[in-house]
């Protein structure tokens, strides 16, 4: 049977799709057809980013699903070409989602991807049934990791392409007929969802996150018809934005990685980390029974390699000097081998967050699936991998998403043990590794923006040996103000109300741009005004200019505050930042004016007022 392609390649010709997809499809097959779903989906990225619901110009649900199925499929690639069963491609693909998962649309994703998983377990070929009953368990799994499931979304596109998906596979279980069948489901699910969620009517848009799947379906049926879809790059791994906070490499000895396979016995990976801490220090174990990826810093890699070989078969060894380079460069290609920042754990543990009674008001702005993402949502997720075991201090520390390096930077002032750059587009792997790098038995999140909610408490769940509490920042500014309340004499869930309760006492208002004509809460907007939205996504005023914006926005709250704080993003500079705190402090009788630099790519300005 011909091989699957190798990364970045060209599709396979239609003789190989159709012998590989019709009618039953090995893990090889499953692997093309996700390369082909992943590169239908980059072609569409602009398409899906500009669904948003507000019309701002941070759109991300494409760039996230994109982000999330790059993951997926970088670890599907990993699998040796003479190992890809159904079963490994289908727990390599799921495991990568769960980790590269960005964004709430992207976690959403990965867990349709996990629930399809559970499918094809035992399979060692899949057909249209098997598909079909793939994505009614997917979307069963995504449901049941939202607290409270909203319809208009890919929630709903997911279960109205599963429906269509298992009736069509009753009357032809084959795997184009079914799928054929669910594209076109999805395509009218999402054209239907404006009808079922007001504020997409609102906003003259569909769903992002369900046109989304859609294309990833629309990806694979082409790959299975033999049509052309054009080549992409999302099999090589993307760039992760750097964390802060490591030191320098001097006397690590050597960094050696390597895949074993197992070799008559399944792998232990417990007793093969214990082994390996014996060993050394920064040991990483990502994998299952029949193959694990390894990471481990000492001074004699010839004995971490000869351990390897008394367990299995090895593979792409590579051995580092570790005294030449960075640690961060090395963590950061640990990293990139293994998929992880620490493996993960085999117990269901819950996320814990605050419950705040506030989750109305708490949607992301880009995509209405977004605005399920409330505490606790992700209680009942797991992994298949076993936790790293590790001696930890016993001093709370917390854990802070940044969208700049102004914004990093004040937090770590403020406090932050470590800090995850990207913003809104923080994945789950990102936070597992910052807090695996915080070295604490106790660990508070600060996601700073209703996106990374869904992700930060993924991240929590893949940690059981860490106690963790998402405390549900919104913006930057209420990170800050979290911060500054964080107590390290205080026990976790002291801190995490407390936090919580500084962090809403921080009003913020975000100016930015519309690049769209749109209707916001009854008000019409034009492309081209300055708007300025609150936490909750309210629009507070709309100018032709930013400093008008913000002056008329900063007029509307209520009184009562004493400090304005301004951040300015990469849109405006100091001297603009200036003129804007002049006509705040002469607006304004008796209240202080500050300017921080943010760096944050989107929104131009966030003021907060305390």
């Amino acid at each position: 049977m011909p091989s699957a392609s190798s990364p970045g390649d060209a599709l396979p010709t239609r003789h190989v799709i159709v012998e590989e997809l019709r009618p039953f499809a090995p893990g090889s097959a499953i692997l093309i057809a996700v390369r082909a779903a992943a590169a239908n989906l980059e072609a569409h990225v602009e398409e899906i980013n500009a669904l948003n619901v507000f019309p701002v110009p941070d759109g991300d649900t494409g760039t996230n699903m994109l982000a999330t199925v790059r993951s997926a499929l970088q670890e599907a690639e990993g699998v040796p070409t003479a190992e890809r069963t159904v079963p490994r491609v289908a727990a390599a693909i799921s495991f990568g989602a769960l980790m590269g998962a960005r964004g709430n649309s992207g976690v959403i994703l990965s867990q349709i991807f996990r629930g399809m998983l559970d499918v094809a377990r035992e399979r060692r070929r899949v057909n249209g049934l098997d598909l079909a009953n793939g994505l009614r368990r997917g979307s069963e799994t995504a449901y049941a990791a939202i607290a409270t499931p909203i319809e208009g979304t890919i929630l709903t596109v997911v279960r109205e392409t599963a429906d269509a998906a298992l009736e069509a596979a009753e009357d032809d279980p084959s795997l184009e007929s079914v799928l054929a069948a669910a594209v076109d489901a999805a395509h009218r699910s999402v054209a239907r969802t404006p009808t079922l969620l007001p504020v997409l009517c609102d906003a003259g848009v569909v769903d992002s996150g369900g046109q989304g799947l859609f294309r990833l379906l629309e990806g694979a049926l082409a790959a299975m018809r033999g049509e052309t879809v054009a080549a992409s790059t999302v099999s090589r791994p993307g760039g992760r934005a750097p964390l802060a906070g490591h030191g320098d490499a001097d006397g690590w000895g050597y960094e050696t990685m390597f895949l074993v396979s197992a070799a008559g016995r399944p792998l232990d990976l417990g007793a093969m980390r214990r082994q390996l801490e014996e060993l050394g220090g920064s040991v990483l174990v990502a994998g299952d029974v029949e193959a694990a990826k390894v990471h481990v810093h000492n001074d004699r890699p010839d004995h971490v390699i000869a351990l390897g070989l008394s367990l299995g078969r090895l593979s792409r060894i590579t051995v580092e000097n570790l005294d030449d380079q960075a640690l961060d460069v090395a963590e950061a290609r640990a990293r990139a081998f293994t998929g992880v920042g620490a493996s993960l754990g085999t117990q269901e543990r819950p996320a814990r967050a605050v419950s705040e009674g506030l989750s109305k008001g708490s949607r992301e702005r880009r995509s209405p699936e977004h605005q399920a993402s409330a505490p606790g949502a992700m209680a009942t997720m797991e992994s298949d991998h076993p936790p790293a075991v590790a001696v930890l201090p016993s001093t709370p520390a917390v854990v802070v998403v940044a969208a700049g390096e102004g914004l990093a930077h004040a937090m770590k002032n403020a406090g932050a043990r470590s800090v995850v750059r990207g913003g809104q587009t923080a994945s789950a792997g990102e936070l597992v590794s910052a807090i695996r790098e915080t070295g604490a038995r106790e660990v508070i999140i600060l996601p700073n923006h209703p996106s990374v909610r869904l992700a930060a408490q993924q991240a929590a769940v893949m940690v059981p040996d860490v106690a963790v509490e998402v405390v549900p920042t919104r913006t930057a500014p209420e990170g800050v103000a979290a911060l500054l309340a964080f107590d390290p004499g205080r026990s976790l869930a002291e801190n995490a109300v407390t936090m919580l309760v500084a962090a809403r006492a921080v009003r913020t208002l975000a100016v930015t741009l519309a690049v769209r004509d749109a209707r916001i809460g009854g008000r019409r907007v034009q492309r081209g005004q300055t708007i300025v939205l609150d936490a909750d996504d309210r629009l507070v005023a709309a100018e032709g200019d930013p400093l008008g914006a913000a002056v008329a926005a900063v007029a509307a709250l209520e009184p009562g505050f004493e400090l304005l704080t301004i951040y300015y993003g990469d849109g405006a500079d100091l001297a603009e930042a200036e003129q804007l705190a002049g006509l705040l402090a002469g607006a304004m009788t008796g209240v202080e004016v500050g300017i921080l630099h943010g760096g944050q790519p989107h929104p131009r300005y966030l003021i907060a007022a305390e």
